[in-house]
């Protein structure tokens, strides 16, 4: 008998809700164990989830663009061993689905509804081809999201596919119940009307009509053709709107011209909120399902912020026709940029920075780096001066316990932590991602080199796990492998401090009455001003000093 077994999502640490960004098989393939099935991505990295076990892929349980956790089912697995067994059924599958004489018969019938939507005549089920509506006077529209996989129910007006031009997006709908038996484009295709979309297999006697129009949004107040927005109420007069509520608000409503799916806006309609409030944080500024969510919660919990109609606003960046200058490229952010910049961005605006200036003499420490190399080299490791950076940060951490703490979210409270896990900037092809070395304090020179060369190498190569990027207390960003005198980090929240370190140079230091060449390292130590004021932030920033300077006190 043939074995099969479903993969579902293995423990992704504290990560819930994470996207599938990218579907690597599609059912038929073989694969290996560990071979990758699909990748995910969080606002912090991206991981690929393997395959448990060789075999075929029987069916895909997820598509691209859903959100799955721990335990959330992926695939089902034909073991091995059975694969030829399992392969005698495709005969069928395609007697069975389809049969030519109600395949023609049937897509024809098809084509009636579109063209004379008056009076839809019943007919038997079957298998129908679904065309792009009418759409206006738009042609050759790219398709930048397919709402369907083969094997999936929809219901009547349920999205397929989405198009955008460079004035709208328009979702097309399901002119019937049925089931998906395939789909006849892909992300990134031009589409006209007419244009095939998907094979429907239909559930009911009498199939409906194909829509003659399809919901536009669009950044212009001008409707094309029989494309016309969502119904929406009269804008009559009203007064002025209080000052909006939540992290994503965005001035006066003008619920008709955002930008949103009918799926969006019906969930909108039912919380009550005007999309003209919410920033979309989807391509283009698209409102999406999550953004409605944050907005409603911020609602709740009466999280004011900026706002155009406030006294105390930021001015929007107005856009500009860069061509008009010259040849230009556009190429999109990666996804892990666009959410490390969100983080970025949230972080400076919303935590008042410091930053301390100071050097160290690192003359002693480099000597001795230096003679440890040898034995490095025999345990195949490179002591590194992040090595030193490490253990340093960890006795500072120690002697002044505010540095190693984080506010409540209500800003009320701080929690000292009794653990020390230093995080580091690791700089990748796709971002930057920020390891943690667990328990710092407890490691010696050689283990932190260890785990600092593994870290770096599993987030270069996406292989390292969500939860090696978790529960951080302090972080140390170096530049001095690339050069620099120095630079301003952005404090990694819920931390409170974070250590930029630039390249070291030689320098005349005076020294007992002459002048002495000494090679200094700069550093700055950024700090949330709500924890940290500045007199402590500058002993804390001479004491890291004193350690780097005097070898004993990182060995002690």
């Amino acid at each position: 008998m043939s074995e099969e077994f479903l993969v579902s999502v293995p423990d992704i640490g504290d990560f819930h809700d994470v996207e599938v960004i990218d579907i690597a098989v599609k059912a038929g393939d073989t694969v290996a164990k560990e071979d990758t099935l699909i990748s995910l991505e969080s606002e912090k990295a991206t991981l690929d989830i393997p395959s448990t076990d060789a075999g075929v892929i029987k069916e895909l349980r997820v598509k691209k663009g859903d959100k799955v956790s721990q335990g959330s089912p992926i695939a089902v697995l034909v073991r091995e061993g059975a694969k030829t067994e399992k392969a005698k059924p495709a005969p069928k599958t395609e007697t069975a689905a389809a049969p030519k004489p109600a395949t023609e018969t049937a897509a024809p019938a098809a084509k009636k509804p579109a063209a004379a939507s008056k009076s839809p005549a019943p007919r038997a089920a079957g298998v129908i081809t679904v065309p792009v509506p009418d759409i206006g006077e738009f042609h050759d529209v790219e398709v930048i999201e397919i709402a369907v996989k083969p094997g999936d129910d929809v219901v009547a007006e349920s999205t397929l596919i989405t198009l955008e031009s460079d004035k709208a997006a328009m979702d097309i709908p399901a002119p019937t119940a049925g089931k998906i038996k395939e789909v006849l484009v892909k992300k990134g295709d031009r589409v006209s009307k007419g244009t095939p979309i998907v094979k429907l297999e239909t559930t009911d006697a009498a199939a409906a009509p194909a829509p003659a129009a399809t919901e536009v949004r669009s950044e212009e107040p001008t409707t094309y053709g029989a494309a016309t927005p969502a119904p929406t109420p009269a804008p009559g007069p009203r007064a002025a709107p209080p000052a909006p509520i939540g992290s994503q608000t965005v001035g006066t409503s003008q619920s008709a011209r955002a930008y949103a799916s009918p799926t969006v806006r019906k969930f909108a309609r039912e919380l009550g909120i005007d999309l003209g409030l919410v920033r979309g944080s989807g391509r283009k500024g698209r409102i999406l399902i999550e953004d409605v969510k944050s907005f409603t919660k911020a609602v709740m919990s009466d999280n004011r912020v900026f706002n155009k109609s406030a006294g105390f606003s930021m001015p929007e960046i107005p856009p500009v026709d860069f061509s008009k200058f010259g040849p230009v490229e556009t190429k999109e952010l990666s996804r892990l940029k666009r959410l490390s910049g969100q983080n970025l961005h949230r972080n400076w605006v919303t935590i008042p920075h410091v930053a301390q200036f100071d050097e160290a003499d690192i003359t002693e420490l480099e000597e001795f780096r230096k003679s440890q190399q040898e034995q490095a080299a025999k345990k195949k490791l490179k002591l590194t001066l992040l090595t030193f950076l490490v253990k340093a940060a960890v006795v500072a951490l120690r002697k002044y316990p505010d540095f190693n703490s984080s506010l409540t979210p209500d800003g009320g409270s701080l929690v000292t932590k009794q653990y020390i896990h230093i995080g580091f900037a690791v700089n990748t092809d796709q971002g930057l991602m920020v390891p943690v070395i667990r328990d710092a304090d407890k490691k010696g020179l050689f283990d932190i080199a260890h785990e600092l060369t593994e870290l770096a190498e599993k987030a270069r190569s996406k292989k390292i796990k969500p939860t090696e990027m978790q529960g951080g207390c302090f972080t140390i960003s170096s530049l001095g492998h690339v050069g620099g005198t120095g630079f301003t980090p952005i404090i990694n929240a819920p931390e409170v401090a974070i250590m930029g370190v630039s390249r070291a140079a030689m320098k005349p230091v005076y020294v007992d009455g002459k002048f002495e060449p000494r090679l200094m390292l700069p550093f700055t130590i950024s700090y949330d001003h709500r924890v940290i004021d500045g007199v402590a932030a500058a002993e804390f920033g001479r004491y890291i000093a004193a350690v780097l300077t005097d070898i004993r006190e990182i060995l002690l």
